[in-house]
């Protein structure tokens, strides 16, 4: 079924071949003719194009690997000095490496549809394999996500093939594969330090029902006391070796270069600023309006403000400076994201016996990072979309916050398309998407159906700020230019970041009331 759905939706991708393509594209066959053409020793320096290379050695050997296949299509995109290339045959190679490399996906997809469906979390004759059944609404929950189809097959990126390997880590865990789940974590790592938000899941699941064993097992022999507990000696010395050897295997070779200072230059460029050039809907964005009113205000109350804030809003990646609140700094991100992940990671550390409550520890700590992280991309909104969507085929509450999330996150990736033709495209995307996954939970959980200002598992207030984003779609792409002209470019995003990170932030804060305080789901699943 889900390889079926695979297959189906990768037709539908083929569709999109000839649509937008954003500067990600150059990015990427930038990437691919650095790797193929010039000395490893180059990779992470050469600026011939200003889309330099800035995702950690593995996604390096990646585009090298691809560069091989690349080659047979159009030698002349593999040219580091060609920039902007983009003939027939370099759209097609690169489209179709996107839809290739998603297989990575429906197959994570796969092996936690088995996990799930073997624990008999959700006892249901409706397992079998028919459109209406969980698997087959969660593959295409997953497979055919809006955000993924827009931000990947429409603007160009990887986020598919990364995210599988994500799931199929997850699986792993799931599974009790305690070292193969750490090893595709960590490759996972090497292919994109982004997915360093959820590492401290991660540790803290590992070292909880891994390293700590009991007295009897043969493992336990060698071992430290830690809280009364048997730290086997052994076992982390296993892990430590699964990661050692892929981080070494990636970035191996750079150092015997003497490139690693380079390297981690690249990786972390702290002076990007607070916000990405489209603002991720998130606190920051709050924060952000919070500081533009207050300007606003205070001026017309006479308070003599001198305002250098307005670059936030224009689009481009730079630092900034607050007008009227204080300004941020990387340290100040740092320190929020850690402290609201801190709640999740001790509820994991006490609920060992339920492997599911490591996919909720994984949503939040992505949900932290997001909301608190610096220079946080909106694409980002993806890594809590895609987790959450393996709990909302098994409780309501889950659904209930998906439903709620997945149409607010993917509709505020609706501005990384900004062209005309893209307008109804990406409209029915998300309508379809969000259309689709209210019909099939509200069928999966039985309800009765929702009235017009009340949407299925939603309540009242979360139906109609969900239902206002029709008219904010209307705002933006018809009615500011009818009233504005010209002027004003900045607010259509404005209000979008801003209306976004309201329901995001709203998820945020109800996902881990439920996580901490509700029940622990405690049906056994072993």
């Amino acid at each position: 079924m889900i390889w079926f759905v695979y297959g189906l939706l990768s037709c539908f991708k083929l569709l999109l071949v000839p649509a937008y393509r954003s500067t990600d594209f150059e990015v990427h066959r930038n990437w691919l003719a650095v790797t193929h053409s010039l000395p490893l020793k180059q990779w992470y320096t050469d600026e011939t194009s200003p889309w330099t290379l800035d995702y950690p050695p593995l996604f390096a050997w990646f585009e090298y690997l691809l560069s091989q296949v690349a080659a047979f299509f159009d030698p002349e995109m593999l040219r580091v000095s060609n920039l902007n290339y983009a003939s027939n045959a370099t759209v097609l190679f690169q489209r179709l490496s996107v839809i290739i490399t998603d297989a990575f996906l429906a197959y994570g997809t796969k092996e936690c549809c088995s996990f799930i469906r073997a624990s008999g979390v959700r006892k249901s004759s409706r397992w079998t394999l028919t459109w209406g059944s969980p698997i087959s609404v969660l593959a295409l929950l997953v497979l055919g996500n809006a955000g993924l189809l827009m931000v990947d097959h429409i603007h160009f990126q990887y986020n598919g093939f990364l995210l599988g390997i994500l799931l199929i880590s997850i699986a792993r865990m799931l599974q009790g594969k305690y070292l193969s789940s750490a090893a595709w974590f960590s490759a996972l790592l090497n292919l994109k330090h982004l997915f360093l938000y959820v590492a401290p899941a991660y540790g803290v699941y590992l070292l909880r029902n891994y390293c700590l064993c009991d007295s009897e097992e043969p493992e336990s022999r060698g071992f430290w006391i830690l809280g009364g507990k048997r730290l086997s000696i052994s076992r982390v010395t296993k892990l430590a070796c699964i990661g050692g050897l892929i981080c070494f295997a990636s970035f191996g070779p750079f150092i015997f270069a003497g490139q690693f200072g380079q390297v981690f230059s690249r990786l972390f460029p702290f002076k990007r600023g607070l916000c990405h050039s489209y603002w991720a809907p998130n606190f920051w964005a709050l924060y952000n309006a919070a500081d533009k009113i207050a300007v606003i205000v205070g001026k017309r109350l006479g308070f003599p403000i001198v305002s250098n804030s307005a670059v936030m809003t224009g689009g481009l990646v730079q630092e900034f400076e607050h007008t009227v609140l204080p300004s941020i700094s990387p340290k100040v991100t740092f320190v929020c994201s850690v402290v609201t992940m801190l709640p999740a990671l001790i509820k994991l550390w006490l609920s060992p016996a339920n492997p599911l409550h490591f996919v909720r520890c994984i949503v939040l700590c992505a949900f932290s990072s997001f909301m608190f992280g610096w220079h946080v991309h909106e694409k980002a909104v993806l890594l809590m979309i895609i987790p959450l969507s393996l709990l909302a085929v098994l409780w309501r509450k889950e659904a209930r916050i998906y439903l709620l999330l997945s149409t607010v996150g993917n509709y505020s990736l609706t501005p990384l398309l900004f062209t005309p033709l893209e307008i109804p495209l990406k409209g029915l995307l998300v309508l379809c998407h969000a259309v689709y996954a209210f019909v099939q939970l509200h069928q999966m959980f039985n309800l009765q159906k929702g009235s017009i200002l009340r949407l299925p598992l939603l309540n009242r207030f979360e139906s109609v700020y969900t239902l206002g984003l029709a008219p904010l779609f209307l705002y933006q792409h018809a009615l500011h230019g009818a009233l504005f002209g010209a002027a004003l470019p900045f607010l259509p995003l404005l209000l979008t970041s801003t209306y976004c990170a309201l329901g995001v932030t709203y998820c945020w804060a109800v996902f881990y009331f439920h996580f901490l305080f509700s029940g622990n789901h405690k049906r056994k699943i072993h």
